[in-house]
């Protein structure tokens, strides 16, 4: 008989940096769950990640308190200010411009979210990327 599943907890935590301070702990704790075992489960399926980077995970909670968690790829907004090498987007995206990318930098993000958008293929997804980094307030070359 499968397990009946108690709810689903979505966080943002940075890869390899696990740890049962907030917001994990506490997310975690209100379901009943163990949060060091999350931890270091966590922790070595984003070993290979880099460290630091945002990584987005969906904790699955069942009726007896165990769980499992699948983890997504680093946000878009993430990967386009590492790759134009600014701190944050622009305020007023449309009039202020704040940094560049081009079109090879978008195709190399595409290609590492490709998992999780809903793009047909790989054009589709760069066009993706592309509205993300427009509305960020990058000027996109190429």
């Amino acid at each position: 008989m499968a397990k009946k599943v108690v709810g689903y907890i979505k966080l943002q935590v940075k890869a390899g940096q696990a740890n049962p301070s907030p917001p994990v702990g506490p997310a975690l704790g209100q379901r009943g769950l163990n949060i060091m075992e999350f931890c270091k489960a966590f922790n070595a399926a984003t070993s290979k990640l880099e460290p630091g980077l945002p990584t987005p995970v969906i904790i699955t909670a069942y009726s007896d308190r165990t769980f499992t968690f699948v983890t997504k790829s680093t946000p878009a907004s993430v990967l386009l200010k590492k790759a134009a090498g600014i701190t944050s987007g622009s305020k007023r995206p449309n009039t202020d411009k704040v940094g560049k990318v081009t079109r090879k930098q978008l195709e190399d993000i595409a290609k590492a979210k490709e998992a999780d958008l809903t793009a047909a293929d790989l054009d589709a997804a760069v066009k993706t990327i592309a509205g993300s980094a427009r509305s960020m307030g990058l000027v996109v070359e190429g």
